[in-house]
């Protein structure tokens, strides 16, 4: 008798199980539910569409036709309105599906600040590929934009606002932008490259009101008011959880989902054995803190993937503990970080260790050399536990080579003696984390 599975949601998480079970288990019955139309599509790459890199269209992935026809049951267009795990079925109005196997991937939705005026016209949300059409449809009629947060996602479409000529303005509620990511002294950094390519900021302040009758005229912050054609809500995600709420099944203390090391959730009787979640809906463990944590990144998304596919197609993997290594483009910068911040390290009562230095990517007479800013972060058994970079080139293999160091415990004297390799067009005799860590050590 054929598998059957019903994985509910189709972005990353949702689409990559799907399509790792057709590999695995070419005979299961698979019902794949969303409620977007487009079946697969890029949400890291609709901001270059922003920016006016290339149309939107080209993020779409793939239309649910090309699914369909390799006999998924696929529903685009379509809100699951329950899960009963006590029968076995998830519900569609009236209509009842039942499963031997199910997938949660309902992933995250926006946290809409509690302030007056968030239903204006005017006043978007920047979260999916729907938004993203909204936003582009008017684009060029806005003159004065503004941002609400300074996250990725704020900052992004703050850049591509500037980029196109729009008087745009950044408010955070926090003193630093980029705060899950950058400690204060590199997010400095970041905020100075895009104050120069003309972007406000305005942090450690909360937006009052969002103004206007109908349409929206302008922000309130403090005793000032900024004109706004345009506001977009971007401050914070949160997991939908909404259908697992009301299943009974567990959440955690960061609002994700509860779930083992094969990734099936938890009820009151305990760990259900046919019944998984992953993605940006779910809670993980810290692979430094060891407490648990979310990590809302696509990356993520895809291992989890792969380890609940095999998982139903009886392969026992086992889920471990994350570092959640993350890099942006903000202002032509490369923005990376991975594994703790000081901040987080202070939350759990981490004594560390900080080394820093700014040199060159390249040797210092070749031309093109660009200047790279390192931080790392050491705990007091002098193992690497964070690492954030910024630059224009090279930032993204650095950060996956520290997530490596940080999993295999490599300590600062370890990172010093590695052997690098050289060649004057494209890296430092002596590479920047070397004096880092020299920094770091001088400092123990």
């Amino acid at each position: 008798m054929p598998r059957r599975i019903v994985i509910i949601g189709g972005g990353v998480a949702g689409i990559n199980t799907m399509e790792e079970i057709m590999k695995l288990d070419p005979d299961a019955r698979i019902t794949t539910i969303k409620k977007e139309r487009i079946a697969s599509f890029s949400t890291c790459g609709m901001i270059y569409a922003l920016h006016g890199t290339y149309p939107l269209s080209e993020c779409i992935l793939q239309e649910k036709e090309a699914y369909i026809e390799k006999d998924i049951d696929f529903r685009s267009e379509t809100t699951v309105t329950g899960i009963n795990c006590d029968e076995n079925y998830i519900a569609i109005g009236d209509e009842k599906i039942p499963y031997d196997y199910l997938v949660i991937a309902t992933g995250r939705k926006q946290k809409i600040p509690p302030i007056a005026g968030t239903d204006l016209e005017g006043v978007y949300r920047y979260s999916n590929e729907e938004d993203a059409a909204e936003i582009l449809e008017v684009l060029d009629q806005v003159e004065n934009a503004v941002i609400i947060g300074a996250g990725i996602i704020g900052l992004q479409a703050a850049n591509a606002f500037a980029d196109r000529g729009i008087r745009t303005t950044v408010v955070e509620a926090l003193p630093s932008l980029l705060p899950t990511m950058l400690d204060s002294d590199m997010a400095e950094i970041v905020q100075n490259k895009l104050e120069e390519a003309g972007i406000r900021f305005i942090m450690g302040e909360f937006v009052q009101s969002i103004d206007g009758k109908e349409r929206v005229v302008s922000v309130s912050v403090k005793a000032e008011k900024i004109s706004a054609d345009m506001v977009v809500l971007a401050a914070g995600m949160q997991p939908n959880i909404d259908l697992a709420l009301d299943a009974g099944i567990e959440i955690g203390e960061f609002g994700g989902i509860l779930t083992d090391t094969a990734l099936r959730v938890k009820r009151k009787r305990g760990y259900l054995e046919n019944v998984y979640a992953l993605g940006d809906c779910i809670e993980v463990i810290d692979g430094v803190t060891n407490r648990p944590r979310l990590s809302m990144l696509a990356s993520t998304a895809v291992i989890q993937a792969r380890l609940v596919a095999n998982n139903i197609c009886g392969k026992n993997k086992i889920y471990n503990p994350v570092l959640s290594p993350a890099v942006t483009v903000l202002g032509g910068l490369q923005v990376g970080s991975v594994g703790i911040t000081s901040e987080m390290a202070k939350r759990y009562g981490i004594d560390i260790i900080i080394g820093k230095s700014k040199k060159l990517t390249r040797a210092r007479y070749y031309p093109g050399r660009k200047p790279i800013t390192l931080k790392l972060i050491f705990d007091h058994n002098r193992k690497l536990i964070g690492a954030q970079a910024v630059s224009e080139e090279t930032v993204p293999g650095r950060i996956d080579a520290f997530t490596i160091a940080i999993s295999k415990g490599l300590t600062v004297d370890e990172l010093v003696e590695m052997e690098r390799c050289f060649e004057p067009a494209l890296s430092f005799l002596t590479d920047v984390t070397i004096d880092a860590a020299r920094d770091a050590i001088s400092r123990m």
